[in-house]
């Protein structure tokens, strides 16, 4: 493991880990301009260590549970600023919304009781989730109307990955991280 790149991977989500009151911040100071690039750059930063680390062979157990906490938080102070600055977009598709947290919830739940803590898993899908849900917030915040087609697409992207996530933890005995996701853990047996 290349030692500085660790320390530079560990570095850029512990500054989005930092971000997160600074963002939920500048929610409730309804500074909207800066929350929309700061958020935008965390969510950037998010692509970033995980190339980093995976290029650079530079992962390991904390990394990832540090990553995961920094990525659900980020989108925690996302859906933050959507509940005070656009209300009116969560009225609209609160079904949805409910949907999400509704498996989430179950994902989480399911998770702490197995293995007594959250998955790590990074599933290609949760990738594919995360940039979705990240570039609907993004868009959500410079664009003066929301992208609908883009929130249904993250929409249906982050159910597919938590449905994901409940059946990995039904079928993998001990917690473990960076999961590709179902097929490689259905191949592997």
């Amino acid at each position: 493991m290349n030692k500085s790149c660790y320390y530079i991977v560990n570095g850029i989500t512990l500054y989005r880990l930092m971000m997160v009151p600074v963002l939920i911040g500048m929610v409730f100071m309804y500074q909207v301009d800066l929350f929309k690039w700061l958020l935008a750059i965390s969510f950037f930063s998010d692509l970033i260590d995980g190339w980093l680390a995976r290029r650079y062979h530079a992962t390991s157990i904390i990394g990832a549970k540090l990553d995961s906490a920094a990525d659900d938080l980020t989108f925690v102070a996302g859906i933050v600023a959507v509940v005070v600055l656009k209300p009116e977009f969560l009225k609209q598709q609160a079904v949805f919304v409910i949907i999400l947290v509704a498996l989430f919830l179950t994902q989480t739940a399911l998770a702490i009781f197995r293995y007594q803590k959250i998955t790590s898993f990074h599933t290609w899908l949760a990738k594919c989730a995360a940039l979705m849900q990240g570039t609907f917030l993004i868009l959500l915040f410079f664009l003066p109307r929301p992208v609908e087609l883009i929130f249904y697409i993250a929409f249906t992207a982050t159910a597919a990955d938590l449905l994901e996530e409940i059946v990995l933890v039904v079928l993998l005995p001990e917690w473990k991280a960076n999961v590709k996701g179902l097929y490689w853990v259905l191949k592997k047996h």
